[in-house]
């Protein structure tokens, strides 16, 4: 007996040291964690350089926070973006009149999805109806297809956006990384003119998805509800007759979902050195998870996403509860409907990870049900989308050889380590109108309990 345990203590001290001698001097890894720990920081710090490097800042640390050197952000910045993204007074531009000031940004990205639209399909204008978590709502009985407003691809997050250089699936938005050289495709009277204005993506989304979405700003309404006062604090160097605009009130927006950061979770909080915040087998499916799933190759740095693109063959938006004209080719083939490049067909970017156990979706075409669903389509690499070709998936679509256990270890990493509970600290108490939020129409607010 004294020798067999001898011989185990041996081996786990080999194993504990050819760990730590993955990392950097300068990374020391406390011996009081358990071999699980030692494993997971190991892990990291070969592929990140140190831990901090996945650490999601606080959303009032502006200094570290990823910025557009154009726009900086500041707390008065910030306080007008939150109100304008949640303001349903700037719905002023529906398809109805009956429709007016019953929509705003935060309708397709509100908190209780984290910061998507809990369903399918994101309803702006023409929607009603919220339900609990977004999943309710519909396209209003005096609304056509023709007239309500979606998009022909699921709604994307703005949860983590500070670490996007280009927003949507296809990265149309956005005048700086890879968008350089795509200036060509910056189609005058289209949403994607608004790249000449050389912002980074969120930036760039923020001020076109006011025009897209029906929204409107004018001095009277500023100057009516304290708004003025607002944007002075938050644009004291803009001449004041450029001042109020859908420009400006873009950059607000944008610099507050620059914050809106899921910086609080159990692989957050573990990170920052809470070792107890993840359980064993949070641990052992985010060891897979930067191990033998290889999802690292794709979903890194803090918000766990990238700036590329890739073809996994997934379907399109589709369904009886889907309105609007039908899918366009320009959007079935992602980021080459945008670039017009041959080599970019069927590609989508990579989304980030947190907070996916809000919503009811997933894919860009909504074809998923569960976060556990995705994990197995990846693991069989056999594409669903028949429009798709062999030639065109990525290299690394390639079945993954995990079995059932491993798939639920890593399905439980995403479900609970990367999980923020308290979204809703992003959100206003109130708007300067006084109106409700995110949608004001009369279905939603009984939904919410708003008057």
């Amino acid at each position: 007996m004294f020798t067999k345990l001898t011989y185990k203590h041996i081996l786990m001290f080999a194993a504990i040291t050819s760990f730590i001698s993955c990392a950097e001097d300068t990374d020391y890894i406390e011996i009081s964690d358990n071999f699980e720990d030692q494993k997971l920081k190991a892990s990291l710090i070969s592929l990140g350089g140190n831990l901090d490097y996945y650490i999601i800042p606080n959303s009032d640390d502006f200094a570290s926070i990823p910025a557009d050197p154009k726009n900086p952000i500041n707390e008065h910045k910030v306080l007008l973006g939150k109100l304008l993204f949640h303001e349903t007074g700037i719905g002023v531009n529906s398809k109805k009149d009956t429709h007016q000031k019953t929509y705003s940004c935060a309708s397709c990205h509100h908190s209780g999805a984290g910061f998507q639209s809990g369903m399918k399909q994101g309803i702006g204008d023409g929607g009603m109806g919220f339900g609990i978590h977004g999943e309710a709502r519909i396209m209003a009985p005096d609304f056509t297809d023709d007239m309500v407003d979606v998009q022909p691809i699921k709604s994307p997050t703005v949860l983590n956006s500070a670490y996007q250089k280009l927003m949507l699936w296809n990265g149309q938005f956005g005048a700086t990384d890879q968008n350089i050289g795509t200036e060509a495709n910056w189609t005058t009277g289209t949403p994607k003119e608004v790249n000449k204005l050389g912002f980074e993506g969120v930036e760039t989304q923020a001020i076109a998805g006011l025009t897209v979405h029906r929204m409107g700003i004018t001095e009277t309404f500023c100057s009516d509800y304290g708004y003025d006062e607002l944007f002075d604090k938050a644009f004291p160097e803009i001449d004041v007759k450029e001042r109020y605009t859908l420009i400006t009130a873009g950059l607000a927006i944008a610099a507050y979902e620059r914050t809106l950061l899921a910086n609080d979770t159990n692989f957050q909080n573990w990170l920052k050195g809470d070792v107890s915040a993840m359980t064993s087998n949070e641990k052992k499916g985010a060891l897979l998870f930067f191990g033998k799933a290889q999802c690292f190759q794709c979903h890194s740095g803090p918000a766990l996403n990238s700036e590329a693109f890739y073809a996994l063959g997934m379907n399109d938006l589709s369904g009886s509860d889907i309105h609007g004209p039908a899918v366009d080719e320009a959007t079935r083939k992602g980021r080459g409907g945008f670039t017009n490049n041959p080599a970019d067909d069927y590609t989508f970017k990579v989304p980030q990870l947190y907070n996916l156990v809000d919503v009811q979706f997933f894919g860009h075409g909504a074809s998923f049900t569960s976060v556990r669903d995705v994990v197995v389509y990846k693991n069989n690499a056999n594409k669903e989308n028949n429009s798709v070709t062999e030639s065109s998936l990525a290299k690394g679509f390639v079945p993954l050889g995990l079995n059932d256990e491993e798939i639920d270890l890593i399905t439980a990493f995403i479900e609970k380590s990367l999980v923020d509970h308290n979204l809703q600290r992003y959100n206003p108490t109130a708007l300067p109108t006084g109106l409700c939020f995110p949608n004001a129409d009369e279905v939603s607010r009984h939904d919410m309990g708003c008057n």
